[in-house]
């Protein structure tokens, strides 16, 4: 998709020229990846304002084939230090690169300290989030890889209950294997994050790591986990009952499905992130659960798994038409057990587009 990561760089142009400068120098492996399509694990590019040529990339040996094919259209430099054979590179031609921007979110003072004696004629200012701000909105192509992503782990989901892989007697840890490996034979290149299983009790624990505690009836199990599509990340969580669940499970389930639901109605452009969260935080204060909420309502969702926005009461922002962003209210009793119902949508002139579609329906297995 060469003319895709074209528009991207173009995008960023406009951003890079709004700030006065003639050049980014993108370290971030994640946003080289967006502006190019690079997969590897070593690279950078240098973005010149004024257009493509003069754009750089650049990778080491063990990627010629590769990045030939995913890079076709940008002149090429293989180095093993690639930023600092891309600060040389600029030194060939500093006027065109004489106020050079760079990610200071991702580059340590020592690298900066190499790349500012590397430069001659070119001052390095920094340059942090352009590249992000980019990526907030998703173009079509990224909302198809996301859609996939949560497809996967939808399929994967429905196959494992289908097959009795949740049932008492089996560990978390083999849930968690099982779900992420059933994710892998539906088309997955990974999870999107070490996935969440947790039963009875651990189920309170927002983040709980998957343990050898085994499964029992009338346990809630808590599933927390994506599928990786194209790099693009889904997530998603879903919280069921092994047996009839107690009076108490179905009033906790209830609620959070009711704060869930005002969540998602709030997800529309130009709605602030914060008034996003306390939509469906309300639901849960008003039930006298306000302190048992205990994390933001979500976040943006992409080539990161985290990405901003973030939904939650210190956010900061606007939403708008096109941004990938998660809804997941959840009530932690400790020692009993809790419930956690997530989603990730795509924000939308109208409704929001659901991209996770697995029942968010009391499932009992």
């Amino acid at each position: 998709m060469p003319e895709i990561h074209a528009a991207r760089r173009n995008a960023l142009r406009a951003l890079l020229d709004q700030d006065g400068l003639d050049a980014l120098l993108v370290t971030d492996l994640v946003n080289i990846r967006y502006l190019t399509g690079f997969t590897g694990s070593n690279a950078a590019l240098l973005v010149r304002t004024a257009g493509e040529d003069g754009t750089v990339f650049c990778t080491d040996g063990r990627y010629t084939t590769q990045s030939s094919v995913e890079v076709p259209d940008l002149e090429r430099v293989l180095d093993r230090a690639s930023a600092n054979a891309l600060v040389a590179k600029s030194n060939e031609h500093a006027d065109r690169y004489r106020r050079t921007g760079f990610e200071s979110q991702h580059v340590s003072v020592e690298q900066y300290e190499t790349l500012k004696d590397l430069a001659e004629g070119v001052t390095f200012d920094r340059a942090p989030g352009l590249v992000e701000r980019l990526r907030l909105v998703k173009d079509e192509a990224e909302v198809a890889a996301l859609r996939e992503a949560c497809a996967v782990a939808d399929r994967a989901l429905a196959d494992l209950i289908a097959h009795g892989g949740l049932r008492a007697g089996r560990t978390e840890r083999e849930v968690a294997r099982d779900l992420e490996n059933r994710m892998l034979d539906h088309g997955s290149s990974g999870p999107s994050f070490e996935s969440i299983v947790a039963a009875g009790a651990n189920s309170a624990i927002p983040h709980h790591r998957p343990t050898d505690a085994v499964l029992a009836a009338g346990d809630f199990v808590k599933l927390d986990f994506g599928a990786v599509v194209d790099g693009y990340h889904s997530d998603m969580t879903r919280t069921l009952v092994l047996g009839e669940p107690a009076g108490w499970q179905r009033e906790l389930y209830d609620l959070v499905r009711r704060s869930q639901a005002a969540g998602r109605a709030a997800l529309a452009p130009g709605a602030d992130v914060t008034a996003v969260d306390a939509a469906a935080r309300t639901v849960i204060e008003e039930a006298g659960h306000g302190s048992e909420f205990s994390h933001g309502l979500g976040h943006g969702v992409g080539l990161d798994v985290h990405e901003a926005p973030s939904l939650s009461t210190t956010g900061v922002g606007t939403l708008s038409a096109g941004m990938a962003v998660t809804v997941e209210p959840g009530v932690y009793l400790a020692g009993r057990g809790g419930v956690r119902i997530e989603d990730t949508l795509v924000v939308r002139d109208g409704d929001p587009e659901l991209l996770t579609l697995s029942s968010k329906e009391l499932v009992v297995v």
